[in-house]
């Protein structure tokens, strides 16, 4: 490898890293009340680690451990887990631009790709002297890095740590507002955010709290992909 292209390597790292900073403390947390939790339901150390490391999706591996302890029931566990992780399909369409010319990279980037890695790199505004691709990759790496650590401590201090984990979880909204108010800052027009929004609140009314994200998915999609050429060209205009 030649020096510049370290160089080019490190400045990506450089740059992605702070990106990824707040999930670090969401996920470090949530990911010790996950192996906890773990702990607690009978599992050594091993299985939070290796299911963070291969499952890689926060809400199905807590629901994982109750599929563990049920009867075996292979259909229902894979139409549930579609069901829960169905919209990772939206994050794939939304990220076909970004992804192409990635080479290897594209299939970790695919694989390791969750909530908040999709949010991060969507939209980040990547500096010009680093790699787009080692960029994507680094955030991708580092946040399932977190979540897999995370795990792995919680399910090694589970039977040494006794407490309350009501009301963790909310560890994970925190972390989505801060994201959040980081992508408004950023962008001029606000227009994704306002999608994203009002998405939600209608999908949420219309379908309720347990079927809603699907069809906000579905309806973030379509906005975005009718009003992309003229949001695209307005923040042109104004850069």
């Amino acid at each position: 490898m030649k020096k510049t292209d370290r160089a080019v390597i490190w400045r990506s790292f450089r740059a992605a890293f702070p990106q990824t900073i707040p999930i670090l403390a969401g996920f470090l947390f949530l990911g010790m009340a996950y192996g906890i939790y773990m702990n607690v339901n009978g599992f050594s150390f091993v299985y939070p680690t290796i299911m963070a490391l291969v499952i890689f999706g926060g809400s199905l591996e807590f629901l994982a451990a109750q599929m563990l302890l049920a009867p075996f029931a292979p259909v229902q566990v894979l139409l549930v887990s579609l069901m829960i992780q169905a919209r990772h399909l939206f994050y794939g369409i939304s990220m076909l631009d970004k992804f192409k010319g990635m080479g290897w990279k594209k299939f970790y980037l695919i694989y390791g790709m969750c909530d908040e890695t999709f949010s991060v790199n969507y939209t980040a505004n990547i500096p010009g002297d680093c790699d787009r691709g080692w960029f994507y990759l680094f955030v991708t790496a580092l946040n399932q890095l977190y979540w897999v650590g995370g795990a792995t401590i919680g399910g090694l201090l589970g039977e040494l740590i006794t407490f309350n984990t009501e009301g963790l979880d909310f560890v994970m909204t925190a972390m989505f507002i801060v994201i959040f108010l980081e992508q408004w800052l950023k962008e001029k027009h606000h227009f994704s955010a306002w999608a994203g929004m009002l998405s939600s609140i209608a999908c949420l009314l219309i379908f309720g709290a347990d079927n809603f994200m699907v069809p906000t998915m579905i309806c973030i999609l379509l906005i975005l992909t009718i009003f992309r050429k003229p949001v695209e060209k307005k923040a042109g205009e104004r850069n």
